[in-house]
């Protein structure tokens, strides 16, 4: 480790002791658990120890709340993904009656793609949420987006090549519901 390393690494443990209670007793009024809080809490000091071009922080208190912020809205919105996802496949008859090996293997295909996904530009991955998790028509997705009906299917193809690949390395053979091609869309 070079001397840089180290007093990085003694700022941010510096920055622990101070904050992390302060920062857990925050996230618990907003988190459903304290263990949510405390993950929460340390992942965002684990950001901050990856990144030592933050030296020196003049507001530590602030940049700690914006990026458990950040956290905490990943950590809703995959929550959000696995529910909606669950109730389609409640109402989805090929997984009625399903094991519980089955859903929770949907479920980790949900979380690689989740992180296929992040890797995308914020278009490309909208496109591709709105079209396969809220349903909506390709002409749909261009107008919520302000797109072209084009764009749309580009991004959708583009975002599908980033998913197939590891859906399928990862577990040959399934297809959840949410990777299922749909038909291709035209304007009326």
């Amino acid at each position: 480790m070079s001397g840089a390393d180290t007093s990085h690494s003694e700022y941010v443990g510096g920055l622990f002791r101070s904050h992390y209670p302060w920062l857990c007793a925050r996230l618990r009024r907003h988190l459903d658990s304290s263990a949510n809080a405390e993950d929460i809490a340390a992942d965002t000091f684990v950001q901050l120890l990856s990144n030592p071009g933050l030296i020196p922080i003049h507001q530590p208190r602030a940049l700690l709340t914006t990026i458990a912020q950040r956290l905490m809205y990943q950590l809703w919105r995959r929550r959000d993904l696995e529910h909606s996802h669950l109730a389609a496949l409640q109402q989805d008859e090929e997984f009625q009656g399903a094991s519980p090996q089955a859903l929770a293997q949907v479920l980790e295909t949900l979380h690689g793609i989740d992180r296929q996904l992040k890797r995308l530009p914020v278009k490309v991955r909208a496109t591709f949420l709105l079209a396969r998790v809220n349903g909506l028509t390709y002409p749909e997705v261009a107008e919520e987006l302000g797109i072209s009906q084009r764009s749309v299917s580009d991004y959708m193809v583009r975002s599908s090549a980033v998913c197939a690949p590891w859906n399928a390395a990862n577990h040959p053979g399934a297809n959840p519901p949410l990777l299922r091609q749909p038909p291709i869309q035209r304007s009326a």
